[in-house]
């Protein structure tokens, strides 16, 4: 899995176990293929008539790294690979891959990681036990939100419900993460809105609160209300960019567009972690070095571009500071993404820190000591574990 010419104390660090900073349940349910295909996708559509989202990097990996934990040969031909994972049954696949990952702390979004996500998820509690890892809950800001819109009776009774519940979740959570870049984009008004303009939003919001969020006013005042919690509790606010926080405008959620927004947080000193990232992953890797505050991951890039990790794993470190990296596997939906989101990231910075080796640019207790910190110290200190 590793380079063979690794020092044994770089080969150590980065099998050491992980810290999986941002995670989602797994399905417990037995899945048929055109289901398990959906999942592997992250547009959540079927692929075209005559074709299979197997015949993709992700899916090719499935069938290489994941088919021998479930007993069977490297490159098991689809079928081949479902019929075994029908047979052993969701709970066993979901604990022979998720123990695989060699994480010892799951920090999980209970909220499905997209709206083609309709089964049931493990949660977070169940998602260390599969895994034999402890797990601890980030809050979806706008989850809370629609349990308040649809409760509320008027206005006021939202706004006070809005912050108290926030509130109430945060002080069991270790961080809070929003998809407002999947919901409207990152190109907002990154200013508080005004009282009027919230309560008449508030008040459309209302006439048909199960429709999903896309009020800029009310995801601005979601979004601010989260940030003043998230300072009183000293928790990190999480933001979906790039590769899987995007919606249907991949150039609006370009972590850029945030700099006037972690600008205006950077006297509160809010943590702002910027996830997934891809393909703005340098964008992502120049605030990181230029903020104090700022933190930064590739998570379900790694996966999805399979044997190219490495590649997008070097142009992070490019810039990046070492201790502003993080690494989650944005694990979703089927444990195949938890497992092979730690695999492909310890063989791409097993391929990063070689290459420093070799070339003497780092010595063998800088590789290491980096490998430590992205894999679970950064972590670790930044959500207080």
């Amino acid at each position: 899995m590793l380079p063979a010419d690794l020092p044994g104390t770089v080969r150590d660090a980065l099998l050491a176990p992980l810290v999986d900073h941002h995670c989602h349940g797994v399905r417990r349910d037995d899945l048929t293929r055109a289901e398990f295909e959906l999942l592997i996708n992250e547009g959540g559509s079927p692929a075209p008539p005559g074709t299979t989202h197997f015949d993709t990097p992700f899916g090719a990996a499935v069938r290489r790294w994941c088919a021998p934990l479930l007993d069977l040969e490297p490159h098991a031909p689809p079928a081949v690979y479902l019929a075994r994972r029908a047979e052993l049954g969701a709970g066993e696949v979901n604990r022979r891959l998720l123990a695989a990952a060699g994480v010892v702390a799951f920090l999980v979004d209970t909220e499905p990681a997209g709206a083609w996500e309709d089964g049931e998820l493990l949660s977070a509690t169940e998602m260390g036990r599969h895994g034999g890892a402890a797990a601890d809950e980030l809050v979806r800001i706008e989850a809370v939100e629609r349990d308040v819109a649809e409760t509320a009776q008027i206005s006021v009774d939202y706004l006070d419900d809005l912050g108290e519940k926030l509130t109430a979740r945060a002080a069991r959570a270790v961080g809070l993460t929003t998809v407002i870049g999947s919901l409207y984009g990152l190109d907002f008004d990154p200013s508080r809105p005004s009282r009027g303009s919230v309560i008449a939003a508030v008040n459309r919001r209302l006439s048909d609160p199960k429709e999903p969020l896309t009020d800029p006013f009310l995801l601005r005042h979601l979004l601010w209300i989260a940030i003043d919690v998230a300072r009183e509790r000293g928790l990190p606010v999480q933001f979906h960019t790039g590769f899987s926080g995007s919606g249907p405008d991949l150039h609006r959620s370009d972590p850029a567009r945030l700099g006037a927004l972690v600008r205006a947080l950077q006297p509160a000193a809010v943590p702002v972690i910027l996830l997934h990232c891809y393909p703005f992953h340098r964008q992502a890797a120049y605030l990181a070095g230029l903020y104090p505050h700022v933190y930064v991951d590739v998570g379900l890039a790694l996966p999805h571009t399979a044997a190219a990790s490495a590649r997008v794993v070097e142009e992070l470190l490019e810039l990046a500071p070492f201790h502003k990296q993080l690494f989650g596997s944005g694990c979703h939906s089927v444990a195949e993404t938890g497992y092979l989101g730690a695999l492909s990231y310890r063989r791409a910075m097993g391929a990063a820190l070689r290459a420093r080796l070799g070339s003497g640019e780092w010595s063998v207790a800088d590789a290491a000591r980096v490998a430590h910190m992205i894999g679970s110290g950064n972590a670790r200190r930044i959500y207080r574990l």
